[in-house]
C-alpha cells in the first residue's frame, strides 16, 4: 500500500460517510426511518469524522506528517466510540447490527491507514 492509496481511501470513505450521515440526519424522514434504530451520538460522530477523514487524506497525498498523527487521532476516537456503542449495546439500547459491523470496518480501517502512515510520516513531532 502507498500513501497515496491509502489517501485516496481516506478521502473516498470520508465523502461517503458525509454524504450517508447527512442524509439521515438533515435529510427526508424516509431517510431517518430506513436507516432503523440509529444511535444518535455514534451518528454524529460518523458524520464529522468524515470530514476529518478528507483532511487526512489530503494530507496524506501530499505526504504531510501532520496527516499521520491526524489518522492515528481518527483510530483513536473511532475504537472509543465503538467501545462507547458497545457499553450502549450492552445497557440494552436499541441499535442495528450493521452499525456493529460498519464500526468494526471503521475502526479497523483507520488503525491499519494509521499504522501505515505513521510508519512512513511518523507520528511525533518533532522539536523546532
Amino acid at each position: 500500500m502507498t500513501l497515496r492509496i491509502a489517501a485516496l481511501v481516506a478521502v473516498v470513505f470520508g465523502i461517503a460517510t458525509v454524504f450517508s450521515g447527512g442524509r439521515v440526519l438533515f435529510g427526508a424522514e424516509a431517510a431517518r426511518v430506513a436507516a432503523g434504530a440509529i444511535v444518535p451520538f455514534v451518528l454524529w460522530f460518523n458524520f464529522v469524522a468524515g470530514f476529518a477523514y478528507v483532511l487526512a487524506g489530503v494530507g496524506l497525498w501530499r505526504g504531510d506528517p501532520w496527516a499521520a498523527r491526524l489518522a492515528a487521532a481518527i483510530a483513536a476516537a473511532t475504537a472509543l466510540t465503538y467501545l462507547a456503542f458497545g457499553l450502549h449495546v450492552l445497557s440494552g439500547g436499541a441499535f442495528e447490527r450493521r452499525t456493529a459491523v460498519a464500526m468494526a470496518i471503521r475502526t479497523g480501517l483507520w488503525t491499519v491507514i494509521a499504522a501505515f502512515s505513521c510508519k512512513h510520516l511518523g507520528c511525533r513531532r518533532t522539536p523546532p
